[in-house]
């Protein structure tokens, strides 16, 4: 199908549903969904956005700022994922608990359909928080429409949304905590400064991460730099863990999914 014949499957999913609510993180793919809802479809969206420790501030900011730019009804809450101890102790299955925790709060103060941005690319991947979403009957209009990532970022500048399609993926900052280690909100926290700071020290550079191992503080980057920029880098990085009273373990390239372990760390 042609990204036009998609789109028009999308609306015809969406205007299925007299309203929604529609929960979006602050990335590309809620983000449209959401663009989508509210520009081309007859449904009465309401779009949720959870502000939390674990999502950058840099993401409310963005929803903020398309939601007032582009007339979103938008809702603010607090998913209290932080004050659940299962969600805390980062379990393979955290994203279960924190989706368990988002969608609850949105059922409970919204009382609306719930619609998530899950793509046709998610199905593929080990996605907990998708048994979340059976459990509150929330619908995916991305897979329903056969819309996959790459749809999403044309779409993206289909509609002229020129800082969505250049946005790389957002995952919430708790996935840079290994397996099996607490998740809190100091540690959180630090991780959302030290990404910043790395992109400060790695101008242009792309995928970030700071992850919290169980030997200590890991930063990556798509690419590297070498020689004395790279002692500069690590002498800053070796710095800023030693002010918080963690280990710095090193500079690495940067791999997807790195702080997830199918066991846990003990």
């Amino acid at each position: 199908m042609t990204l036009e014949q998609k789109l028009s499957g999308l609306v015809a999913v969406l205007d299925r549903h007299a309203e929604l609510a529609i929960a979006v993180s602050g990335g590309v793919d809620s983000m449209v969904l959401a663009h989508v809802a509210r520009s081309r479809s007859r449904t009465k969206a309401t779009v949720v956005h959870a502000v939390s420790a674990a999502v950058p501030e840099a993401a409310t900011a963005r929803v903020q700022e398309h939601a007032q730019r582009h007339g979103w009804n938008l809702r603010l809450i607090d998913a209290e994922e932080l004050a659940d101890p299962a969600y805390r102790r980062n379990p393979v299955d955290r994203c279960f608990h924190c989706k368990r925790n988002l969608y609850g709060h949105i059922h409970d103060l919204v009382g609306l359909p719930i619609a998530s941005g899950t793509n046709v690319d998610d199905l593929s991947d080990f996605r907990p928080g998708l048994e979340a979403a059976r459990q509150f009957a929330v619908v995916h209009p991305y897979v329903e429409a056969g819309i996959d990532k790459r749809d999403i970022y044309s779409l993206a500048e289909r509609f002229e949304l020129d800082d969505l399609a250049e946005l790389p993926a957002q995952p919430c900052l708790a996935s840079r905590v290994e397996t099996g280690i607490a998740v809190d909100s100091e540690t959180l926290h630090f991780i959302e400064a030290a990404e910043k700071g790395l992109s400060e020290q790695l101008p242009g550079a792309s995928s970030i991460r700071c992850r919290i191992t169980a030997s200590g503080v890991v930063f990556e980057s798509a690419t590297l730099p070498e020689g004395e920029d790279r002692e500069r880098v690590e002498r800053w990085a070796r710095q800023l863990c030693a002010e918080q009273g963690r280990s710095f373990q090193g500079l690495r390239v940067y791999r997807r999914g790195a702080a997830f372990l199918r066991v846990a760390t003990p």
